[in-house]
């Protein structure tokens, strides 16, 4: 147990180099840089980020517990298999994104468009970023983390938590150090008028999260869902400028009915849209698109049991749209000639377990794997002994290396 809470923590740490936490991240940059001269402030919001962190995570942990307890096998980042959340993610870093460049300001007065938040306004909002941190980084999978949560979803419920804990605490740590730290925080450059223009640049990471969010929906929920989305991020954009409209207009003693019209356009024009996304389905799955894909034989345990052991190895890709480091994978090192050519000569069979939308032999697999979460990357020797899980971070000389080696156990045998 204490192995796989140092495993977590490491994992936690790691996972803050990961690039789908980036732009979440460079908020809590932000406003560190924006207390390089109030320590006090600085330790506060870095106390209320952890808390957020925590939080969050044992909600999400609790959720995933009583999920499994209720004989659903679903693992980490199971609700971005839900078209609902993810629709509710996209539409909080577009308003995210769109209150950085200033569009309108959230708790704060238009006279101070340069600052991220002050007093309880911004410790509240340490602690959502930290909360947004963790649902966001749920897609990446860091070294050390996948075993750790494996070992986890195994354990009883109070040595469970403490290990989600213990990701949430290393996830957090950077950040709360440099926080508490003064002679950490000397290495930030010290505030100025220049962290506007900073602020305005941190909104296009967080544009680009919302991109590949609506890209995760069409292939989970298809073309009208992802219709659909859209509309709802032009209503928003509208519900927003109108709200700084009203914020500007307080200022100047005015009635501020644009607040209310966009209270109203949120309510009347975005919520039943959002609750029908649960009834959408794609017609196809993520991972039976492109030419890679064609050549790739449909998983399942009944397909992996009637195949193995015939003298041929078998390489089994569990992936999913939603999950970040899976695409690196797949393009620095599944998808490279090098591999392709080496799956030919050894006569691999290719299969793809996608696991974009609930299917519960996948989660059924990850668990028997020891996986708490995607990717999963499993190769099954010629000869049908024990299969051998490859690392979570892929290089096309591993993938090679296990191939051959998987062949050459067949040719012994």
């Amino acid at each position: 147990m204490l192995t796989a809470i140092a495993a977590a923590f490491l994992g936690g740490m790691i996972l803050n180099l990961m690039p789908c936490v980036f732009p979440v991240i460079s908020l809590k940059a932000l406003s560190l840089i924006r207390h390089h001269d109030k320590p006090a402030q600085a330790r506060a919001e870095g106390l209320a980020f952890l808390g957020g962190v925590v939080v969050t995570m044992l909600l999400l942990a609790g959720a995933l517990l009583l999920a499994r307890a209720g004989g659903s096998a679903v693992g980490w980042g199971f609700q971005l298999q839900s078209p609902l959340v993810i629709a509710l993610l996209i539409l909080v870093m577009l308003a995210s994104a769109l209150n950085l460049f200033g569009l309108f300001e959230v708790g704060l007065s238009v006279q101070r468009v340069g600052e991220v938040g002050s007093g309880r306004g911004g410790l509240t909002g340490s602690a959502l970023t930290g909360a947004l941190a963790i649902i966001v980084a749920t897609p990446c999978s860091a070294p050390f983390m996948a075993s750790a949560v494996g070992y986890a979803l195994t354990q009883p419920p109070l040595v469970s938590l403490a290990i989600f804990t213990a990701l949430a605490l290393g996830f957090a740590a950077p950040f709360t150090l440099v926080s508490f730290f003064p002679l950490l925080a000397r290495i930030l450059p010290a505030p100025g008028a220049w962290m506007v223009t900073l602020k305005h640049a941190l909104a296009f990471p967080m544009l680009g999260a919302v991109a590949w969010l609506i890209w995760v929906l069409e292939r989970q929920a298809g073309s009208a869902a992802l219709a659909l989305i859209l509309a709802c991020c032009i209503v928003l954009s509208f519900a927003a400028w109108l709200y700084g409209i009203a914020q500007k207009r307080r200022m100047m003693g005015r009635r501020h009915w644009p607040q209310h019209l966009a209270t109203a356009l949120f309510v009347l024009l975005m919520v039943p849209p959002l609750a029908s996304l649960t009834s959408f389905s794609s017609p196809t799955d993520a991972a039976a698109e492109g030419a890679d894909a064609a050549a790739a034989v449909a998983w399942s345990p009944q397909n992996v049991d009637a195949i193995k052991g015939q003298g041929k190895p078998i390489l089994v890709n569990f992936t999913a749209s939603w999950c970040i480091t899976c695409q690196v994978n797949d393009r620095t090192s599944l998808s490279t000639q090098a591999v392709k050519a080496a799956m030919a000569r050894t006569n691999t069979i290719y299969m793809v377990a996608d696991s974009t939308k609930y299917n519960p032999d996948v989660e059924q697999a990850l668990s028997d794997f020891g996986r708490g979460g995607l990717p999963l990357y499993v190769v099954y020797p010629a000869d049908g002994g024990k299969p051998v899980v490859l690392p979570q971070v892929l290089t096309p000389r591993i993938v090679i290396n296990a191939l051959d080696h998987a062949t050459e156990t067949g040719k012994k045998t």
